[in-house]
């Protein structure tokens, strides 16, 4: 969207789109029992990626409407597979056929997954097997829903968006792990801001404050690769720091707000609590200043530190009024406040609900590149709380840095080693290389 678009314009006439690509229609929240399955024919649901993330979303693909079966299931360890498949058979029962020989385990599993006759694949994996993996389903022609984020680096980032093109070209649906588009009560409020409910927006606050995650012990017999697969929410080569992977949903929605990404990003970060070397080597706080075309600011903050403020939420401040998004109310400077009040289904169930009805009425469907633009949005914000500079969004996109490893096999090294005290190098603003 050019900078000389009227903005409110803009987002009145296609609130319903900025984000996600897709259609009104396939969007809408009630489905008549014709819609709900115009075909009995059965899906066939191929799972990459076993850890609770990924069971969690192979068994809402399950529960969707009409006739699906889990019939592969993949991961880089056994236990993790055995695990999720005992779970889903618990949970999904007749609907999990999936035989001993469908079971496949290690780095290449997926292509034998995605190949064992599925027609959508469940991809789950850590975020930076997401390009290659996603690449691999498009090219075999399958449908696919990928969990956010989408990459870890601007080269995964445009490979992920050079295959949602061709995905599009094969009218196969995607769908990306960003589930508050699928939320009425966020919807219902942005909707209403995209009104003019208060004013025009001018910044933007978005929070995800935490105590953390968890930690999975060394064991003698680990190679330094499969530690670190274990362990990867703390190395940025499998999770981008937790600012891409988990603090993605609230910058998400700041870019819903406005109709489009940030053109510059500033700010500071470190590891200040969580500093064993246990941690790998990301921060444990972000602070970001992003700035959008228009001058709108969005303040970001995400933080993994025990015994502090705990916040996950997005607020909007307007030229009228403000709106606190994650609690869907609106407080005008004038009038009577509004409080979303409706019914409100699982984000969760609702994305995998969205996706099936549109792979089973063949309507266009394609998450691909918001999915893909607000994961390099939070890239940006890692880029300048490392580097310490002001990076715009057309050169921190530009980069040709990878953190991907040379070779994926367990035996070989990852992109960063301990030193011999087993600390990972961490990154010093002023002097890391970002770009």
């Amino acid at each position: 969207m050019s900078n000389e678009q009227d903005r409110r314009t803009f987002l009145k006439t296609s609130a319903a789109l900025v984000g996600t690509g897709l259609a009104p229609a396939v969007l809408a929240r009630s489905r008549s029992e014709a819609d709900r399955s115009s075909t009995e024919d059965t899906l066939r649901i191929a799972l990459v990626g076993c850890g609770g993330r990924g069971t969690g979303a192979a068994a809402q693909a399950l529960a969707t409407d009409g006739s699906v079966e889990l019939v592969a299931m993949a991961d880089a360890f056994r236990d993790r597979l055995d695990r999720s498949h005992t779970t889903l058979s618990e949970t999904a029962g007749d609907r999990v056929q999936v035989p001993e020989e469908n079971k496949y385990v290690g780095f290449g599993a997926y292509r034998r997954a995605i190949d064992s006759g599925a027609d959508v694949v469940v991809l789950a994996t850590p975020p930076g097997f997401r390009p290659e993996h996603f690449e691999y389903a498009v090219a075999q022609g399958k449908h696919v829903f990928m969990e956010k984020p989408v990459a870890v680096d601007a080269p995964g980032i445009r490979r992920v968006l050079a295959a949602g093109k061709t995905a599009e070209e094969k009218n196969l649906k995607v769908g990306v792990g960003l589930q508050r588009h699928h939320q009425e009560a966020y919807r219902s409020t942005l909707d209403r801001v995209h009104n003019g409910a208060i004013g025009r927006p001018v910044l933007l606050r978005v929070y995800w404050n935490s105590a953390g995650v968890w930690v999975r012990p060394r064991k003698d017999e680990m190679t330094e690769m499969e530690y670190q697969m274990r362990n990867w929410y703390y190395f940025n080569w499998l999770c981008g720091d937790h600012i891409v992977e988990q603090h993605i949903h609230n910058l998400d929605v700041g870019n819903w707000v406005t109709g489009s990404y940030p053109v510059a990003a500033q700010g500071q970060g470190g590891r200040q609590w969580r500093t064993g070397k246990e941690y790998g080597e990301i921060y444990d706080h972000h602070f970001v200043e992003y700035t959008y075309g228009d001058g709108t600011k969005m303040l970001s903050q995400c933080r993994h530190m025990q015994n502090c403020w705990d916040e996950v939420s997005e607020h909007v401040h307007g030229s009228d009024g403000v709106a606190d998004l994650s609690a869907a109310r609106i407080e005008p400077s004038w009038g009577s406040a509004w409080q979303y009040d409706g019914e409100e289904a699982d984000p969760y169930q609702v994305e995998h609900d969205d996706l099936f009805a549109a792979i089973r009425q063949d309507r266009p469907y394609n998450e691909v590149e918001n999915g893909a633009l607000s994961t390099m949005t939070a890239i940006l914000g890692r880029m300048a709380t490392y580097s310490g500079k002001v990076l715009t969004w057309d050169e921190a996109f530009a980069s040709e840095l990878s953190l991907a490893p040379e070779r994926y096999d367990f035996g070989a090294p990852p992109p960063v080693l301990p030193d011999e005290e087993g600390r990972y190098p961490v990154a010093i603003p002023g002097k890391a290389i970002v770009l």
